[in-house]
């Protein structure tokens, strides 16, 4: 029998105007990994906060390693042995890796006056080896893709002497090869007795890599199973309280004689977009797959104006267009939700109101001043509409769940009222429920005429929701599918034409 090594007890959390956590109990064993699974808002990042001394708790009691724990801040708590990777990255890109793996203990030399940066750098090797990870300690960190910054991240981590390690979304922007070399590394540090809370969406994973699975609701605890125990479609039902059906579509619903609203032809924009051409229809869900680096997010970064287009051409509901900048995309009815929404699509330290209105603040201004009761009106409407789970349309960004703040920046290009909508990643770090809704309303749009460009890594995602798709590899296009003969083999099949994917263990 493991020793149990963590226990929260009646754990209750309050913010303005929510109940976050109600009387929440949670515990760890070594060696174990324990998934904690929730729809966007059930509580699980702030509970894990509560843990590391981010959040103080209101009441309750946390037990580690047989001693009451009371973290002061998440540096204590990482000095007792708890630590935690966040979903978003919290590098320092002009610092090399190994200088961002010991920033603050960095080894020294000549009774502490000198770093010793030869040490530093034996000692990142050494880490890597024994994590089996191939990174280049003297690289800077703002030079690596967002997978391989992650996995510093986890390096990072387990440089202490760690007994909990807690991971917030760790394969949001993996590769599967690096998932693969992750769920390794996991299951090692698990042999040594680590245990390990792994908050994920990614249902699939949780029967992949964890041995008990909790789940939470609407703040509260509905329950702790062994995942040996239970199905996916069982987790589901307990984390949304409903049945949520995932089916490929079957049939496009756009005729074939829908006006094209965008031409893309011979487009190119910096070393991953080489001459890609494509129209989009009015009403039309387009897919963009391919592998990471294929150069859809370039792509769809050129087509808002975010990068600068060398060559090709760009037609707007037939008329040809000259895109140098988002304002003009703006302008020619083009919104688009970034992978990356905390760093592109919004405001964090603004509410939600000044976040929906941001791309409109000309439709609500009268002479030199805004219409503050027509802004609050639209931004409420949208709330109801959205399901955007908040105590008020006051509330700061950082303060909702990613689920939720995706919705506002889905939000501020429907209030925009916007023709064409790029989703790049619209459900990345988010829960089946919210991902459920946030289909819903993309076929809710496309019925009204709208028309949709969207980017997934989800084979499941780019079937069930596509009229048609496009597929990348290297900057290129390379393959076209309609829905009705696309599988993920052929998507594969297209994804990997010009490039040898390695699998993991070959």
């Amino acid at each position: 029998m493991k020793t149990q090594i963590l226990e929260m007890k009646n754990i209750d959390k309050y913010f303005t105007g929510v109940h976050a956590l109600k009387n929440v109990d949670f515990n760890l064993f070594e060696g174990e990994i324990h998934a904690l699974v929730g729809e966007n808002g059930a509580g699980k990042s702030t509970l894990m906060k509560v843990l590391v001394g981010i959040y103080p708790k209101d009441s309750g009691q946390i037990h580690y390693l047989d001693h009451l724990f009371n973290p002061r801040d998440s540096k204590y708590a990482l000095e007792m042995g708890i630590g935690i990777i966040h979903q978003e990255l919290n590098m320092m890109d002009h610092l090399t890796v190994a200088q961002n793996i010991f920033i603050s203990r960095e080894p020294t030399k000549r009774g502490g006056l000198l770093l010793d940066k030869r040490e530093q750098y034996r000692q990142t090797e050494e880490l890597f080896k024994r994590l089996n990870m191939n990174i280049d300690p003297s690289e800077q960190v703002g030079r690596l893709t967002v997978g391989k910054q992650q996995m510093v991240e986890i390096a990072r981590a387990v440089s202490h002497r760690l007994r909990v390690l807690i991971l917030d979304e760790p394969t949001a922007a993996l590769t599967d090869i690096e998932i693969s070399e992750l769920f390794a590394i996991m299951r090692d540090l698990a042999s040594r007795g680590v245990g390990m809370i792994h908050i994920s969406h990614r249902l699939e994973e949780i029967h992949q890599i964890t041995n008990r699975v909790t789940v939470l609701r609407d703040g509260e605890l509905v329950g702790t199973e062994k995942t040996s125990e239970v199905t996916k479609q069982q987790i589901i039902n307990m984390m949304v309280g409903r049945v949520i059906y995932e089916q490929p579509k079957a049939k496009s619903a756009v005729p074939p004689d829908a006006p094209v609203v965008l031409r893309v032809n011979k487009l190119n924009a910096g070393k991953l977009v080489r001459d890609v051409s494509f129209t989009l229809r009015r009403g039309e869900i387009l897919g963009f797959s391919g592998l990471i680096g294929a150069g859809r997010t370039e792509t769809a970064r050129a087509l808002f104006g975010a990068d600068e287009i060398q060559s090709g051409t760009i037609e707007v509901k037939g008329v040809r267009s000259q895109i140098r900048s988002p304002q003009d995309a703006v302008k020619k009815g083009i919104g688009y939700l970034s992978e990356d929404r905390k760093r592109y699509g919004l405001a964090v330290n603004l509410n939600i109101k000044d976040n929906a209105v941001m791309a409109s603040y000309d439709q609500f201004q009268q002479g030199l001043f805004v219409n503050a009761k027509r802004v609050r009106d639209i931004t409420q409407k949208y709330i109801d509409m959205l399901n955007i789970k908040t105590p008020s349309l006051d509330q700061l960004l950082f303060n909702l769940s990613g689920g939720n703040q995706q919705k506002v920046v889905v939000a501020k290009w429907l209030i925009r009222n916007s023709d064409i909508l790029i989703f790049d990643e619209p459900t990345r770090g988010i829960d089946v429920g919210a991902k459920s809704e946030i289909y819903t309303l993309m076929n809710e749009l496309t019925r009204e005429g709208k028309s949709i460009i969207m980017i997934s890594s989800e084979l499941p995602e780019i079937l069930r929701m596509s009229d048609r798709i496009i597929v990348m590899c290297e900057g290129r296009i390379t393959g076209e599918l309609n829905i009705e003969e696309a599988t993920q083999e052929a998507i594969m099949e297209r994804a990997t034409m010009g490039r040898q994917v390695v699998l993991a263990g070959s």
